[in-house]
This record gives structure tokens, C-alpha cells and sequence, in this order.
């Protein structure tokens, strides 16, 4: 492959793929259960693949923390689409507010980790908002043209809805009470008859 300044630059191989998307996969996990602080040695053991194959991909630890938020970012962002061709809008739309509540523990458990990363001069929230805003209107676009969904309602409303939501049920811990408080605000931005 050839780019604009003539170099010639190689497609990463697909196990080099693999082999990243495994190591985000641990290391997201890892970092959520302990902190930043977990060294790459035990990450490359838990993603089966060498400490080298870790620092190839991640040179410096903030760049992996920074990779693995931005791959559960990634997922949540690429549900909205994937939810949208398995099952009928407003079920997309349903299941997805339950994903993003995940997204956001996810997030809050990586507190530390990220704060590693703004100290050291990253910005992994650039474009975090936006992003969601735009799947969150690719849902509601899809279930106002359903007839489910009330057309006034703002993309970003429903995030930052949805955001404090997020919040509380890291703190209440009981994932039926969660469902119920997602069923409560769906309903309110249901379209009435």
C-alpha cells in the first residue's frame, strides 16, 4: 500500500490484530480490577503473547491504558448499529442503554488508570461525547421512524441521562433496580399514541 508521501506502508498482520485485541481485552480487565500499576509481564501472560508483542503494540504503559478505554469506547459506539440490524429499533435502542450503563462502569473502574494517562498529557475523553452522541442518534433516528420514540428528543440528553444513571447504579449495585430506572426513563421518551 502506497501513501500520499510515496512510502510504502504494510496492512498489520492478522494475528498482530489478534494479538492486540487480546492484549486491550486483558488489559481492560486488569486495569478495572487493579489499577494501573499491573505490571506488562502479567498482562502479555494473561493475553498469551510475549512482554515484547505488549511494548511493541503499547510503548509506554499510558498508551495501553489509553488503547483499552478506547476500545470499549469503540464497542459501545459500533453497538448501536449492530443491535440495529439484530433486532427491531426499540429493543436496539433498550439493550443499548444497558450496554452503555456497562461502558460506564467500566469507565468509572478505570478512574485511576485514566487519571495516569491526563497526567502524563493524554486526553482519552476527545471525542468520547461526541461519539456516543452520534450513536445514540443513529437509535433514536431509527425508532422515530419505528413510531417509538418521541422525535424531540436530543441525542445528548439522552447521554447525559443515561451518564447519570450510569453513575448511580455504581453505586446502588443492584442491576434489577438499574433495569427498572432504564425501563422508567425509556418509557418517558416513548412516543404516545
Amino acid at each position: 500500500m502506497v501513501t500520499g508521501t510515496g512510502a510504502t506502508q504494510r496492512r498489520p498482520r492478522a494475528d498482530g490484530q489478534r494479538n492486540r485485541v487480546r492484549i486491550l481485552e486483558v488489559a481492560l480487565h486488569l486495569f478495572v480490577e487493579r489499577g494501573p500499576d499491573v505490571p506488562f509481564t502479567e498482562i502479555a501472560k494473561q493475553a498469551g503473547v510475549g512482554v515484547g508483542t505488549v511494548y511493541r503494540h503499547f510503548p509506554a504503559r499510558e498508551d495501553l491504558i489509553e488503547a483499552a478505554y478506547r476500545s470499549e469506547l469503540d464497542a459501545v459506539c459500533a453497538a448501536a448499529a449492530e443491535l440495529l440490524e439484530q433486532a427491531p429499533p426499540q429493543e436496539a435502542l433498550r439493550i443499548w442503554m444497558d450496554r452503555f450503563v456497562d461502558y460506564w462502569a467500566t469507565k468509572i473502574g478505570l478512574t485511576e488508570a485514566i487519571e495516569a494517562v491526563v497526567a502524563a498529557g493524554g486526553d482519552p475523553f476527545a471525542q468520547s461525547r461526541g461519539r456516543v452522541d452520534e450513536a445514540v442518534g443513529t437509535l433514536l433516528a431509527a425508532t422515530v421512524a419505528a413510531g417509538a420514540t418521541r422525535p424531540d428528543v436530543e441525542p445528548d440528553d439522552v447521554v447525559v441521562s443515561l451518564s447519570g444513571i450510569a453513575m448511580v447504579a455504581a453505586v446502588i449495585d443492584d442491576r434489577d433496580q438499574v433495569r427498572r430506572v432504564l425501563d422508567l426513563f425509556y418509557e418517558g421518551i416513548r412516543a404516545r399514541p
